[in-house]
């Protein structure tokens, strides 16, 4: 036993004390005597000992832990400012960049915004694939990046739109590197199983005293649309005159829309010549837009405006079902008979829709109209540098028993080995392969080594833009079967069809 008045105690109550109050590096001295008090202090000591690993450890798991909650913060924040696909700066990044350049009054050159986007490029990822879009869109970025300036930056807004923020940067020197990237993008793009060219359009916009970073985005976008409008690869600065532009442009497409849902779209009908006889066969289906105020609008117009907005698929509907009805009136009236069909252009984009071919169907269904008078036309490129899905689509359209018909043939990919392939039933020869026939002596040769290549195929072909009797005639020679152009017949409205129809039927032989 120890003596009340030993000092141990009062050491080991202060010892407590101090560890109470978090002190675990303290420690009370033991004794000599090695009694029952000094175990007691020295189990107080090996618990302080324990307290103090025990606290240091937890100290470093906190330490650990903090470390990495700043380092996750840190990447949300760059994921929340990156662009996921090419690792570029986001709009919200954009914008902050944008923001921070004209706040900077350190210098007296304004910033520039530069706003960019890829000519086309609907079609690669409708043609090639997403895979093969995304990975354009990385080539594209590290472009534009090895373009600019250690200053600039660069973002990708979202789809096929890039930018980039220059501070403190005039007029000129924004002109030469924007050229420089326009340059670089001009290049061709080697993807896995092809090399493709991806032009670009830019617009360009001088930062004012007082203007937001939106505004000046704006004005970036209005510059580039009006590049777009000027052709591929170009550069366009911004200038006030371009607002009204656009304000014309927004009121254009308001009233596409309304016309698509309303009234004022009206179809006209190119005949289509069996050239042996004179019958006419079928006709080409043709959208015209009969504008409250701007009169008759052209599809070169409205239709790019459309494909912009998201409005094709509506488009080409109501196409499909204003076309197939005609003809069924054509048909219930005995204008024309079993043999004669309708050709109705369509998109890409529809070969996108899985909903298109229940379009087609429900269609055929409504109107009665046989499969086989119906031919879809589409573009050699949409169809040759169609995907998975747009193969799926042909097969089910070929399933439905509607014609598939290639428009604008000879422009872009013919080659036999592609005729072979494609689910077509005929081709439309492109109207610039006949412009030489009767005044150069060559092309009656090449003509007919195109109709023999189609016919190698198992094909037939159709001959656009006939414009003279001497071009008819050399076709009709050639054993060509059909042809549709101006020397037959303009686009008529639906009501002249029938007398055409008639007036060629008496004369045809």
């Amino acid at each position: 036993m120890f003596a009340d008045n030993d000092p141990r105690l009062s050491q080991l109550l202060d010892g407590i004390v101090r560890l109470a109050s978090g002190d675990l590096k303290s420690r009370i001295e033991v004794s000599s005597a090695r009694d029952e008090l000094d175990a007691i202090i020295m189990g107080t000591n090996l618990l302080a000992e324990d307290l103090q690993i025990i606290y240091e450890e937890l100290e470093q798991r906190v330490e650990v832990r903090t470390q990495m909650l700043h380092e996750a913060h840190l990447e949300m924040q760059k994921m929340a400012m990156q662009d996921p696909l090419t690792g570029l700066a986001n709009r919200s990044a954009l914008l902050s960049a944008l923001k921070s350049a004209q706040g900077d009054g350190a210098t007296s050159e304004p910033p520039v915004i530069l706003l960019l986007d890829l000519d086309a490029f609907k079609s690669i990822n409708d043609t090639l694939g997403h895979t093969a879009g995304d990975q354009v869109l990385i080539t594209v970025g590290e472009r534009i990046q090895d373009s600019v300036r250690s200053t600039d930056v660069v973002a990708r807004l979202g789809g096929d739109e890039f930018a980039v923020v220059m501070p403190a940067t005039g007029t000129d020197q924004a002109t030469i590197v924007g050229r420089r990237i326009l340059a670089a993008l001009s290049a061709p793009i080697e993807l896995p199983d092809r090399s493709i060219r991806c032009a670009a359009s830019l617009g360009l916009s001088v930062g004012d005293q007082g203007q937001g970073p939106e505004e000046m985005l704006m004005q970036a976008d209005v510059a580039m649309y009006a590049s777009k409008a000027e052709g591929q690869n170009r550069l366009h600065i911004f200038e006030p005159g371009l607002l009204l532009v656009r304000r014309l442009r927004s009121q254009l497409l308001e009233d596409l829309r309304a016309a698509i849902r309303g009234e004022g779209l009206v179809m006209h009908y190119q005949p289509v010549v069996e050239l042996a006889t004179g019958r006419i066969e079928g006709v080409e289906a043709l959208i015209r837009w009969n504008h409250p105020t701007r009169g008759f609008v052209m599809p070169d117009e409205f239709i790019p405006l459309a494909e912009e907005a998201g409005l094709i698929s509506e488009l080409g509907l109501w196409v499909l079902k204003e076309a197939v009805g005609q003809l069924r009136s054509w048909i219930a009236d005995s204008v024309v008979d079993s043999r004669f069909s309708v050709r109705i252009n369509i998109s890409a984009s529809d070969l996108q829709s899985l909903q298109f071919i229940e379009d087609v169907r429900g269609v055929l269904k409504e109107t009665g109209v046989r499969p086989e008078q119906v031919v879809l036309e589409l573009t050699e490129m949409a169809i040759v540098k169609g995907n998975e899905l747009d193969r799926y689509s042909l097969a089910g359209l070929r399933g439905l028993g509607v014609g598939i018909e290639i428009d604008d043939f000879g422009t872009g990919y013919s080659s036999i080995s592609y005729l072979r392939s494609l689910p077509v039933d005929r081709v439309k020869v492109d109207r610039s392969l006949i412009v030489g026939l009767g005044t150069d002596p060559a092309q009656p040769a090449l003509v007919a080594a195109v109709l023999q290549l189609v016919r190698a195929c198992g094909l037939e072909a159709v001959w656009e833009g006939v414009e003279t009797a001497e071009q008819a005639e050399h076709l009709r020679s050639l054993g060509c079967l059909s042809a549709q152009g101006y020397f037959f017949s303009r686009p008529l409205p639906p009501e002249q069809i029938p007398a055409f129809v008639a007036a060629q039927s008496s004369r045809a032989t």
